[in-house]
Protein backbone atom coordinates (compact mmCIF):
# COMPACT_ATOMS: atom_id res chain seq x y z
CA UNK A 1 0.00 0.00 0.00
CA UNK A 2 1.42 3.36 -0.91
CA UNK A 3 1.58 6.04 1.33
CA UNK A 4 -0.20 9.29 0.78
CA UNK A 5 2.07 12.26 -0.26
CA UNK A 6 -0.97 14.29 0.52
CA UNK A 7 -0.32 17.19 3.32
CA UNK A 8 -2.84 17.21 6.20
CA UNK A 9 -2.58 20.91 6.55
CA UNK A 10 -6.15 23.12 5.44
CA UNK A 11 -6.02 22.75 1.62
CA UNK A 12 -5.54 26.79 1.77
CA UNK A 13 -1.98 28.10 1.48
CA UNK A 14 -0.58 29.88 4.82
CA UNK A 15 -0.51 33.50 3.89
CA UNK A 16 2.10 35.82 5.64
CA UNK A 17 1.03 38.65 7.20
CA UNK A 18 0.99 41.67 5.33
CA UNK A 19 3.21 44.08 6.31
CA UNK A 20 1.86 47.33 6.41
CA UNK A 21 4.27 49.91 5.25
CA UNK A 22 4.74 52.99 7.74
CA UNK A 23 4.80 56.46 6.40
CA UNK A 24 6.56 59.44 7.63
CA UNK A 25 6.17 63.39 7.54
CA UNK A 26 9.82 65.13 6.85
CA UNK A 27 8.98 68.44 9.53
CA UNK A 28 12.93 69.41 9.83
CA UNK A 29 15.69 68.99 7.35
CA UNK A 30 18.75 70.64 9.29
CA UNK A 31 22.13 70.26 7.60
CA UNK A 32 20.29 68.18 4.76
CA UNK A 33 18.24 70.30 2.57
CA UNK A 34 19.38 68.49 -0.89
CA UNK A 35 18.88 65.21 0.78
CA UNK A 36 15.53 65.81 2.65
CA UNK A 37 12.09 67.64 1.49
CA UNK A 38 10.41 69.74 4.66
CA UNK A 39 6.46 68.70 4.48
CA UNK A 40 6.90 65.36 2.12
CA UNK A 41 5.84 61.92 3.06
CA UNK A 42 8.40 59.32 3.58
CA UNK A 43 8.45 55.61 3.80
CA UNK A 44 10.17 53.89 6.95
CA UNK A 45 12.51 51.24 6.43
CA UNK A 46 12.81 49.34 8.96
CA UNK A 47 16.20 49.42 10.78
CA UNK A 48 15.98 48.23 14.46
CA UNK A 49 19.78 48.64 15.06
CA UNK A 50 19.00 52.44 13.89
CA UNK A 51 16.47 53.03 16.05
CA UNK A 52 18.29 52.24 19.07
CA UNK A 53 20.76 55.16 18.51
CA UNK A 54 17.36 57.66 17.91
CA UNK A 55 18.08 57.23 13.89
CA UNK A 56 15.49 56.27 11.34
CA UNK A 57 16.08 54.35 7.84
CA UNK A 58 14.32 56.28 5.21
CA UNK A 59 15.13 56.47 0.52
CA UNK A 60 15.93 60.23 0.74
CA UNK A 61 16.11 62.52 -2.42
CA UNK A 62 19.04 60.46 -3.75
CA UNK A 63 16.86 57.80 -3.86
CA UNK A 64 19.36 56.02 -1.32
CA UNK A 65 18.40 55.00 2.10
CA UNK A 66 20.77 56.37 4.32
CA UNK A 67 20.06 57.31 8.03
CA UNK A 68 18.39 60.63 9.70
CA UNK A 69 17.48 61.96 13.08
CA UNK A 70 14.10 60.83 14.20
CA UNK A 71 13.02 63.83 15.20
CA UNK A 72 12.96 65.24 11.72
CA UNK A 73 9.73 62.87 11.07
CA UNK A 74 6.50 62.64 12.17
CA UNK A 75 4.84 59.26 11.93
CA UNK A 76 1.36 59.39 9.87
CA UNK A 77 -1.68 57.55 8.76
CA UNK A 78 -2.76 57.61 5.23
CA UNK A 79 -6.17 56.49 3.88
CA UNK A 80 -5.73 53.39 2.23
CA UNK A 81 -5.78 55.00 -1.47
CA UNK A 82 -3.19 57.25 -0.95
CA UNK A 83 -1.33 54.25 0.43
CA UNK A 84 -2.25 52.15 -3.15
CA UNK A 85 -1.16 55.46 -4.77
CA UNK A 86 2.30 55.62 -3.20
CA UNK A 87 2.69 51.88 -3.54
CA UNK A 88 2.54 51.94 -6.56
CA UNK A 89 5.73 52.41 -9.60
CA UNK A 90 5.77 55.80 -10.67
CA UNK A 91 5.08 57.23 -14.12
CA UNK A 92 7.97 58.46 -16.53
Amino acid sequence: MRKSTKSKLPSERKKKPLQRRRYLLCVRNDGYPVSLEVRKIYNLLPDPEANKHHLIRVIDESGEDYLYPRDFFIPIALPKAAEIALAAPAES
